[in-house]
């Protein structure tokens, strides 16, 4: 009656932190070497906040490597 296998597989969780990981090791990453050249309003800044630029690239770099780690692992 119900599915013997779970929906994308076994390896769901590494496979998600190491999305959610790369996007935060380059999203602010790029945001850091080439900031916006015109910001859309009064609001946006010139540049991202260096220290939290940092710790987003830290965190996602550490969830990577756990992800990697989980899958390589078995």
């Amino acid at each position: 009656m119900f599915a013997q296998t779970l929906f994308l597989g076994e390896n769901l969780l590494p496979l998600l932190a190491l999305a959610f990981g790369g996007a935060l090791v380059v999203g602010p990453g790029l945001a850091l070497v080439k900031p916006p050249e015109n910001p859309k309003n009064d609001t946006d800044l010139e540049k991202p906040p260096l220290v939290r630029t940092l710790v987003f690239i830290g965190l996602g770099a550490l969830m990577v490597v756990w992800a990697l780690a989980s899958l390589l692992s078995g």
